[in-house]
């Protein structure tokens, strides 16, 4: 029977997701909306996982009492984060400032309207780190009611996280450069850097035994003569691989590299979901 901890599952994609916002936001290079965007959509699925936990399945209290907290995290952050809006993002108030500058210097026309108010206090990026902290608790707690051994269930669940969170992270960041067309690479290139640290990881993880190094050799049987565990072994293939095709592509000079490396990023969300939800049905 194939089974899979919705509440667990959706907890993960929360703080992996919350946790590579702060990545990304303590860069200071871009705009609130983008940590906006970030805050709602998984402070909405640790919601989802919070009412999952204690309405279907098997109830984890310190994972469900995680789900409210990163819900509370993550809202937090995003009123503050509204609240002080009109002091801006300090990398890209700079690089604007110096782009307008480089234009009068050409035209001597000095057409700078700043409405932002560079004297209140900026968005704390350490606030971003709350809900993610708190989240962590209960994945622990979520791997450890997962079952024996549970120091392998454990990392599963917590590596797991930053797979998932770091790929759509990236996939999201992508798609912000249409809102933010000026915005240097750096921030999706370190997001493509840190998913493939953890790939390694992930699937050191999921192979150790008892694990898909079983499924594949027939100890364990899917349900479905082995496609299963060939599914994993090609999806997991197929994200490192688009990992790299992406950063390949972010090395040309023209903004459609950009677009192509978002495309791609689609498509490696579609790997890595398979790569981690896969391996942990077929485990269950």
């Amino acid at each position: 029977m194939i089974r899979l901890d919705a509440a667990t599952v959706l907890l993960q994609w929360a703080v992996g997701g919350l946790f590579f916002c702060w990545v990304t936001t303590r860069r200071r290079e871009v705009s609130l909306g983008y940590g906006w965007l970030l805050r709602g959509t998984y402070g909405l699925i640790a919601f989802g996982a919070l009412v999952t936990g204690l309405r279907y399945g098997e109830a984890v209290p310190v994972r469900d009492a995680a789900s409210a907290g990163v819900v509370l995290g993550a809202s937090v952050a995003l009123v503050v984060s509204v609240v002080r809006r009109r002091a801006g993002v300090s990398g890209e108030r700079e690089r604007e400032e110096a782009r307008s500058a480089r234009v009068t210097a050409m035209t001597g026309i000095d057409r700078r309207r700043d409405e932002r108010d560079t004297e209140a206090p900026e968005f704390p990026p350490s606030l971003d780190l709350i809900a993610p902290t708190v989240g962590l608790v209960g994945l622990v707690a979520a791997g450890i009611a997962a079952g024996e051994p549970a120091a392998l269930s454990v990392a599963r669940v917590v590596v797991g996280a930053a797979f998932l969170g770091a790929v759509t992270d990236a996939m999201l960041l992508g798609h912000w450069y249409l809102v933010q067309p000026g915005m240097p690479r750096g921030p999706l290139l370190e997001l493509i850097r840190w998913l493939a640290r953890i790939w390694p990881f992930e699937v050191i993880a999921l192979l150790w035994p008892v694990g898909m190094a079983s499924v594949i050799t027939g100890t364990i049987d899917d349900g479905y003569n082995g496609i299963l565990g060939w599914m994993w072994v090609l999806c997991a293939l197929f994200t490192i691989g688009l990992v790299w095709v992406t950063r390949a592509a972010l090395r040309e000079r023209q903004y459609s590299a950009v677009m192509a490396a978002t495309g791609l990023l689609y498509l490696a969300i579609l790997t890595a979901f398979g790569t981690d939800l896969v391996a942990r049905a077929v485990l269950a």
